[in-house]
């Protein structure tokens, strides 16, 4: 099973989190990424973030990153999203 937790940190203190447990093995790893992480978002009542550079590879080399204000189009009251994948 593909499992990918969500945390929102403000302040360096977890809010919210949220786990997103994905069983359907037809899809790409990147494709349960991008479902995992739109669960995840409508879950949280997040807009989706937007893919930079940094992200990608953090992404690739951690299974792990962080979307910051630079990564949303609205405004969020919370410094950061991380995502982080914890089974595959």
């Amino acid at each position: 099973m593909f499992r990918m937790w969500g945390k929102i940190f403000k302040d360096n203190r977890l809010v919210s989190d949220t786990v997103s447990c994905i069983s359907d093995y037809s899809l790409t790893r990147t494709q349960m990424v991008f479902q995992a992480l739109t669960e995840i978002c409508c879950r949280l009542d997040l807009g989706e973030p937007i893919w930079l550079d940094a992200n990608i590879r953090a992404f690739q080399l951690h299974a792990k990153t962080r979307f910051s204000q630079d990564n949303f189009i609205e405004q969020i009251d919370f410094d950061f999203l991380e995502i982080q994948i914890i089974e595959e």
